[in-house]
């Protein structure tokens, strides 16, 4: 059976793998490959400025070809690696290997051919590459996609901030608020988790087998190794990686960025499930309308229907995504001495873990910008819910010491249908000034939303 979108074991590289176009570049072995070449050409150029005798500075044409080694790297080179594969059963060594088939008839680079991959352990190239990729990751694909959604929604919180809805606490009626102050309550979280996304600093080390540079010190035991390590992973690209310099290490970066990065982006999908589930219900109740879209069917028998499965494809996906994100954070910072492998198969998921949550992003975008407001239907429901009118008269009752104020709001109230007219004629009856009795008789539950209105135009 050949391998295609409807063949693919992964629905992210079957039905769904058209959604994904941006991050597989990134997140894909192929992009795995991609950085490794890139790290390896880095380190290597640096080694010729690094001042040795044995290698010289190497010329502008040299340079420039083995940066496009890195920026013209195709599938077809990351085929011709995995073939290299086949006959040392080691990635890294292959990569070292086609770099140095580059180097045919150019003998300038002939020469120093054996600096590839000098002093390096293979986890030297590959904690970096997954550095490369998750930063790269991050920054192109999971926050801009992030962003939009944010935007979205500080759209919506502007546009209905004014637009008064019916509170739900333990699912029951409540103090009324806006539409677009709850919807302001998620953009405010989201940015908070954004920040917290983009705050994580992707570390990288480049200290050979066990993390102390032995094999350095070997061959040049008077070099700065440490600072040379550090200006390489830091430099701007091309010079360096523009990672941060991880200091302290096994055979392997210890990976407790990644684990903070993950439990970040898990943290941000929780808060999104939580609106997938609460736009869900609004929609159940009403309170919205979803745009129809020619052609499409809600159900193989029930013609009328036309479900929310954006926000269930959303809520579903971001639940795998958490699945795989935890599991990664709770494994990866965990190595047997100096180093085991388990890290390395649970690190060619990460671009399972974050395809899962882009897909998601997707999904509750489409879904937001389908989304119509169904004021009718939020009218309908503050003006069969007079009750919780209950809180501001018992309040005002309190304030001019009415005794037993809540007791005799709950008495009225409590279980009951309540009306307007009942709650008026309890308000005439009250011993305050007129004046409050005048603003509480000319309380409605859609006017009862205190802050809510100028606390949505705020985000």
């Amino acid at each position: 059976m050949s391998l295609s979108t409807i063949t693919a074991l992964s629905p992210l590289d079957g039905r769904y793998a058209a959604k994904l176009a941006d991050l597989r570049p990134i997140m894909s072995e192929h992009g795995y490959m991609q950085r490794r070449v890139q790290v390896e050409i880095t380190w290597f150029i640096a080694l010729s400025d690094a001042g040795f005798a044995e290698f010289k500075p190497l010329s502008a044409g040299a340079r420039s070809y083995l940066h496009s080694l890195v920026s013209n790297f195709s599938e077809a080179d990351s085929a011709a690696i995995k073939e290299i594969e086949k006959t040392t059963n080691h990635d890294v060594k292959a990569v070292e290997y086609w770099i140095k088939s580059q180097f045919e008839a150019r003998p300038e680079l002939q020469k120093a051919a054996e600096f590839v991959h000098f002093a390096c352990t293979s986890e030297d190239i590959n904690n970096t590459s997954h550095a490369l990729q998750l930063r790269a990751g991050r920054d192109q694909v999971v926050l801009p996609t992030l962003d939009r959604i944010q935007l979205k929604l500080r759209e919506m919180a502007r546009q209905f901030a004014d637009v008064p809805m019916l509170s739900r606490t333990h699912g029951q009626t409540a103090s009324p608020t806006t539409v677009g102050k709850e919807i302001a309550n998620v953009v405010m979280r989201l940015q908070n988790a954004c920040d917290r996304i983009s705050g994580v600093k992707i570390l990288g080390k480049m200290n050979g087998a066990v993390g102390n540079y032995n094999a350095h010190l070997s061959a040049w035991p008077d070099f700065d190794w440490e600072a040379f390590s550090r200006k390489v992973i830091e430099a701007h690209e091309p010079e360096g990686l523009g990672i941060t310099f991880q200091p302290y290490s096994i055979q392997i970066e210890p990976h407790d960025y990644m684990a903070e990065l993950f439990d970040a982006v898990a943290r941000t999908n929780t808060i999104l499930i939580d609106l997938s589930r609460d736009i869900w219900g609004y929609v159940s109740l009403g309170y919205f309308k979803q745009k129809l879209k020619a052609g499409e069917i809600g159900s193989s028998t029930m013609p009328h229907k036309v479900n929310p499965i954006d926000f269930e494809n959303a809520e579903g996906n971001l639940g795998l995504a958490n699945a795989l994100l935890r599991h990664l954070s709770d494994k990866l910072p965990i190595s047997r001495w100096q180093r085991d492998l388990t890290d390395s198969t649970v690190l060619r998921n990460i671009g399972v873990a974050l395809g899962y949550a882009v897909l998601a992003y997707n999904s509750l975008l489409t879904g937001l910008n389908k989304l119509e407001l169904n004021e009718e239907a939020l009218a309908e429901d503050l003006d069969n819910s007079w009750e919780v009118l209950a809180e501001p008269i018992q309040t005002v009752m309190r304030r001019y010491g009415v005794a037993g104020a809540y007791e005799k709001l709950k008495e009225v109230t409590r279980g009951k249908t309540v009306t307007a007219e009942a709650l008026h004629a309890l308000i005439r009856s009250l011993d305050i000034p007129q004046a409050d009795k005048d603003r509480l008789l000319a309380m409605t539950p859609g006017s009862y939303t205190g802050k809510a209105a100028e606390l949505a135009k705020r985000v």
